[in-house]
């Protein structure tokens, strides 16, 4: 095997491999050796077919399979030789003259990751802004709990219904005269003012007494999920078997054992918990954006532009998604592809910062042990059908990149959690509006080692999938290469301030 580096350019190495004829030919007996034994051929004994049949055969195939494990080898060995770490998977040509019997060529193309000086994390400083939980919050959440849970009873005879009040109705939908799949219920419970119907459906009931018949109609939205139905005027033949009052919930231990806890103490517990868990998490992004921000300051390298292209398009492909959703969506992708420049330097930022936070994390021992991924593999396993889920973990346990996948988000967490435990932390008490407003300002500021933003963000972007994993492993080496191979580069980090900008409007209801 003959190995000639072609290209080395800035962080894009390039090399030719000559594999000679008589190494693939050994490779294609040394898998005739193996399957002969098993073979059954009619006029041979059981594992006693001649090699040269076993080749007539499966020759094909068999040739197919040593040429790919002998192209594996040398990748592999270009890999160690050179102690490279690829950023990507390698790009690999076969020349195009070759054919069986001859000596192969085969072109070898590989980004490799950046030297990176070893990050200091001494002398970092943190502001911790933190929301202490106020019992006005609590009570506030009891009341709006109360307030779903309330009970409705049997009005007064006569009594004209007013918005609030819940109606038990049979309904009978039909569309121009003809009775429509799904149009009719009985003994229906409808509040009205709750907007669980079409819209002006339950304003036509305002007024109605126990015992009322009447017909109504309604245009269904031009959206609406059922396509024969949708933006079609329809009546509805209604008959009001009565009318109930909402009752108020006392908030008293009975009020949380019917909740199945223990006492009202306990569930205000709970609650105070819950706001807590709540402002620990707005506490949580304003924190690591601070940390990201230093890291990103302090830092200037270049990065693999197969990484870079990998982020923006997963990026790219979030935001003109998110554009589809608005109401304009021409004008959103318009203001979207007038910003393309800001999002392509994002995407760097968030390279250069999952390469600076996997370049810690190894240094400092920082690991997604064995159970920790076991944990992970199981909570992802739950989106698939029970007979699928194993499948799901054989292709986790056979995939580098997808193991990467879904290791990296926990992954950057512990490292962000190791750095935490380094810095220099002050606290302050403050506002939970005061929080999110130094959130907001620090999105509309420009992102560091970045082009700066024309303007401040309309919304938070779409940079990511959704706030339960996006994380992305964005690089790890094709194979488990030997000791020189690529770091663990486990994702490009969850950086809030990747969601700067989102197209036109509405980007930040949208998950």
């Amino acid at each position: 095997m003959q190995i000639v580096e072609t290209t080395n350019e800035g962080l894009k190495r390039g090399y030719s491999v000559k594999i000679a004829a008589k190494d693939i030919a050994a490779k294609i007996d040394g898998e005739v050796a193996k399957i002969a034994p098993q073979m059954n051929m009619p006029g041979f004994r059981p594992g006693k077919v001649p090699a040269n049949l076993v080749k007539k055969m499966h020759g094909p195939a068999l040739h197919q399979e040593a040429l790919n494990t002998t192209v594996r080898e040398a990748i592999d060995k270009v890999i160690a030789d050179n102690k490279l770490r690829p950023a990507m998977q390698p790009q690999i040509a076969l020349g195009e003259d070759y054919t069986e019997g001859k000596d192969a060529e085969v072109i070898v193309s590989i980004e490799v990751l950046p030297t990176i000086p070893a990050p200091s994390i001494d002398g970092i400083k943190l502001e911790k802004l933190v929301v202490p939980v106020s019992d006005a919050e609590v009570d506030e959440q009891l009341a709006k709990l109360a307030g779903q849970a309330k009970s409705f009873t049997d009005a007064k005879k006569g009594k004209k219904a007013e918005v609030g009040d819940q109606l038990i109705i049979d309904f009978l939908g039909k569309l121009d005269g003809v009775e429509f799949d799904g149009g009719k219920a009985e003994d229906a419970a409808l509040e009205i003012g709750s907007g669980r119907f079409i819209p002006g459906f339950e304003e036509q009931l305002v007024g109605a007494k126990a015992g009322d018949e009447k017909t109504i109609t309604v245009t269904f939205p031009a959206d609406y999920q059922a396509a024969n139905l949708a933006g079609k005027d329809a009546t509805f033949d209604i008959t009001v078997k009565s009318v109930k009052v909402p009752g108020e919930a006392k908030i008293d231990d009975d009020f949380a054992k019917n909740l199945g806890l223990t006492d009202l103490a306990q569930l205000t517990g709970l609650l105070r918990g819950q706001l807590e868990q709540e402002t620990a998490g707005l506490t949580r992004t304003q924190m690591k954006r601070a940390l990201l921000d230093h890291l990103a300051a302090g830092h200037d390298f270049d990065v693999p532009p197969s990484m870079v292209e990998a982020e923006f398009d997963q990026i790219w492909a979030q935001l003109q998604q998110e554009a589809q959703n608005e109401e304009d969506p021409a004008a959103a992708l318009k203001e979207i592809e007038d910003e393309k420049d800001e999002y392509q330097a994002i995407a760097v930022r968030r390279v250069r910062l999952g390469l600076l936070l996997s370049e810690i994390g190894q240094a400092n021992g920082v690991e997604v042990s064995q159970q920790e991924m076991n944990m992970l593999l199981n909570q992802a396993a739950q989106q698939y059908r029970a007979e699928d889920r194993q499948r799901f973990a054989d292709f986790i346990g056979q995939d580098p990149l997808a193991a990467a996948q879904l290791r990296a988000p926990l992954y950057e967490d512990k490292v962000v959690d190791f750095l935490f435990d380094k810095a220099e932390v002050t606290t302050r008490e403050v506002t939970r509006e005061e929080l999110q407003a130094a959130i907001e300002a620090d999105e509309a500021a420009p992102a560091p080692a970045a082009k700066p933003a024309k303007k401040a963000p309309a919304k938070k972007a779409a940079a990511k999938a959704d706030d339960k994993a996006e994380d992305k492993a964005d690089a790890k080496p094709a194979k488990e290469a030997p000791k020189d191979k690529a770091p663990k580069k486990e994702a490009a980090p969850k950086d809030e301030k990747a969601e700067k900008k989102a197209p036109a409007k509405k980007a930040a209801a949208k998950k």
